[in-house]
């Protein structure tokens, strides 16, 4: 089948043809729910402009309607050949309905039309992740009531510094998340502006509506300047993979605390024993993958926001074909903080605390500087004091 962009005698080489289109067949497949819904929206504003007839609109719609069936059965395939979303639609619109599908891209670009469908991906599944995070917030909260009073030592520099609780710590983690919703939150604000119309970043010479599709995709306003919108692709998935990589940064930092504190030479935490793996070799071991993988995987989405934005450093403005390598990155990050934070939730509702041995941990030099305030309140000024508990034994 003739590409889109496909001029009269024109072919493109087989090995460019395998290079160029990469991975988007397969990844689209995720976007295909998106890119209908903007496709019912923009065909709604085309008969609404005159553009359309009514029955060339409900043709399309009914056929924009029985791809979303297929796709939901599993039965609509992305070719190598359709090259992504868009074209297999528009594709299976021409084939069913001939000339009449064909009046889909009147007004676009598969540049607003892929920065549209990205769009709306990106605030449905943000929004699924600030849900989640709430989630592990909650899980966090009761696991800090249930160990409410229970003492744990706080450390710095990795040696005992002052006493400290287990429900603290679990406090800790909660306030670090609610740092990590306020950030999703801001991109979520952001990306509130809908593409549509923009088509390839310099608008299209006809009489549309662009507020029209905005409303009927919910977006809270339209993003006006086309040269803006073509420029906003890659930085977007940018500020997207930013706000994820915090997300991950504070599971990171959960992850490594309990991988150590529940250490047989500690015992502060027991994992759930579901949520550990064993050895193939030594029958004693318990393993805590889980937590090894959360830590390794914030380093991937670490590794996924330096590929994007390496990736649209130094281009100039207007749609750049290396925009394209921004996707996988963004809807792989996606997934791992989705999965990440779904199972950090489960693993603190099942978390025990060690109490005999965060007990035992609370050891006297832990409260020195309690001591030492306590010369404060007697008059003592605090350089004094310092130094005649930092003098005694032991």
């Amino acid at each position: 089948m003739a590409k889109l962009w496909q001029k009269r005698g024109a072919k493109l080489d087989p090995e460019a043809e395998r290079y160029t289109v990469g991975k988007d067949y397969m990844l689209d497949m995720e976007l295909l729910p998106y890119d209908l819904k903007a496709s019912k929206a923009h065909a709604r504003m085309l008969h609404a402009c005159g553009h359309l007839t009514k029955g060339e609109l409900e043709k399309l719609l009914r056929g924009l309607e029985e791809v979303a069936k297929l796709h939901a059965a599993g039965n609509f395939a992305i070719s190598p050949e359709d090259e992504d979303c868009h074209t297999a639609i528009e594709n299976y619109l021409v084939k069913r309905l001939g000339d009449v599908g064909k009046k889909i891209h009147t007004a676009r670009s598969r540049n607003d039309q892929s920065m549209a469908a990205l769009r709306l991906l990106f605030i449905d599944r943000m929004n699924g992740i600030v849900g989640e995070a709430e989630g592990l917030q909650a899980a966090l909260a009761a696991f800090a009531k249930r160990n409410r009073g229970v003492p744990m030592p706080g450390y710095t520099h990795m040696r005992k510094a002052m006493p400290s609780s287990v429900g603290m710590l679990a406090l800790a983690y909660r306030g670090m998340l609610a740092d990590d919703i306020a950030l999703c939150r801001s991109v979520l604000g952001i990306l509130d502006k809908s593409p549509l119309g923009s088509a390839a970043g310099y608008g299209v010479p006809l009489r549309i509506d662009r507020r029209m599709t905005a409303r009927e995709l919910g977006f809270a306003s339209v993003q006006e300047n086309p040269i803006h919108c073509a420029n906003s692709r890659g930085k977007y998935e940018s500020l997207v993979a930013y706000a994820l990589f915090s997300l991950m940064q504070s599971l990171n930092r959960m992850a490594s605390d309990l991988a150590l504190f529940s250490m047989p030479e500690f015992g502060f935490f027991a994992l759930p024993e579901g949520l550990t793996t064993g050895s193939s070799m030594m029958p004693q071991k318990r393993n805590p993958d889980v937590l090894e993988l959360v830590r390794a995987n914030a380093h991937v989405v670490h590794g996924n926001l330096v590929a994007i934005n390496g990736i649209v450093l130094n281009l100039p403005s207007g749609y750049n074909r290396d925009y394209q390598l921004t996707k996988g990155p963004a809807l792989g990050s996606l997934k791992i903080t989705s999965d990440s934070l779904r199972i950090m939730a489960k693993l603190f509702r099942k978390l025990e605390t060690g109490k005999g041995k965060l007990k035992a941990a609370m050891t006297p030099e832990l409260f020195a500087t309690e001591k030492a305030y306590r010369l404060v309140g007697k008059g003592v000024p605090f350089r004094e004091a310092y130094r005649k508990v930092a003098q005694e034994p032991g």
